[in-house]
């Protein structure tokens, strides 16, 4: 009995730690289409975004829910598994069909994911429903007040006129007074509101979008490499003297990064191999940010049935 009690303590242990593991997922539009995130009924963004990043999941599987800020475009609605203690990537992207749908793009383990790319919003995960944005109401008030006395004794006739200013309203006292005789002819009160409403808003990460100066194409991953960390990833690649080895590599460094389609190109030429060029350019497209000028590639191959391959390769890509 005793060695039973041990072993169900022993599971609720290992089920607890295991159910602690955390993930990220990031989801981004391929074109730049702002949307809402929606995990198991919940918002997680406020405001629209291109490029969301949510972390501390504990779950290996969550009802995912797009609602795009162009109402025209429609929403995806779809349940996603994926490897606990990881980054996984979708892109939002159209399918052949002109629809809207979510593609696979990477995964990492934790450990290995970047804390923040360039334009992106990173939240972290929340199961309740958010506080609405505070607001606070000013309200001033003003009231003004005049004095103004006639005295006329001869033909027995008073008259006052009071006007105060105060912060409560406005007030207007008239007193007539004829033949010694006193007669209040008006007493009226006036109170004027001005109200201010000042809306908090939450706070919100600055972000910042790539540009590539020149080019309207489609975009595969948000935020190409740094020149400095390239030249350093060319150079570990470079530095193994078999072709199996510098493809491993390429292929560690690629699957949690972002390239333009120049640096995948230059990557291909320290391969001597045609095959392993071509196994570069299909594995380096899904973490290419200009995948429209992916026909550049085409001067890296030295036959016309690999370039016919990886055109086709890209073409059912999107499907």
């Amino acid at each position: 009995m005793k060695n039973v009690t041990l072993f169900l303590i022993g599971m609720l242990f290992i089920s607890s730690v295991f159910g602690q593991i955390k993930s990220n997922l990031v989801f981004f539009t391929e074109h730049g289409e702002k949307f809402h995130l929606i995990l198991n009924g919940i918002n997680q963004n406020p405001n629209p975004e291109t490029n969301v990043k949510i972390t501390d999941l504990i779950s290996p599987s969550y009802k995912i829910k797009v609602i795009f800020e162009n109402t025209n475009l429609g929403e995806i609605d779809k349940n996603i598994i994926f490897n606990q203690g990881t980054e996984t990537t979708f892109v939002i992207k159209k399918n052949r069909k002109d629809k809207y749908v979510f593609r696979w793009m990477n995964e990492v383990p934790i450990a290995q994911a970047p804390i923040i790319r360039e334009g992106q919003s990173v939240v972290i995960y929340n199961s309740q429903p958010q506080p609405q944005p505070t607001t606070t109401i000013i309200t001033n008030s003003q009231t003004t007040t005049v004095n103004q006395g006639v005295n006329n004794n001869p033909s027995g006739v008073s008259m006052n006129v009071n006007l105060n200013s105060s912060q409560s309203g406005a007030n207007i006292n008239m007193n007539i007074n004829a033949g010694g005789n006193n007669a209040t002819t008006s007493n009226t009160s006036t109170t004027i509101t001005t109200t201010e409403i000042y809306q908090n808003p939450q706070m919100q990460q600055t972000q910042t979008t790539y540009v590539l100066s020149g080019y309207n194409g489609p975009v595969g991953c948000p935020y190409p490499m740094s020149l400095q960390n390239f030249t350093q990833v060319k150079y570990s690649i470079s530095s193994k003297d078999f072709e199996d080895s510098k493809l491993r590599i390429a292929k560690q460094v690629i699957s949690s990064n972002c390239l333009l389609c120049s640096q995948v190109k230059e990557i291909m030429l320290l391969f001597d191999f045609e095959d392993t060029r071509l196994k570069l350019a299909k594995f380096a497209y899904g973490y290419t940010y200009d995948i429209g000028n992916y026909y550049l590639l085409n001067d890296a191959f030295d036959f016309e049935s690999t370039i016919d391959e990886l055109s086709d390769y890209i073409y059912n890509f999107s499907e």
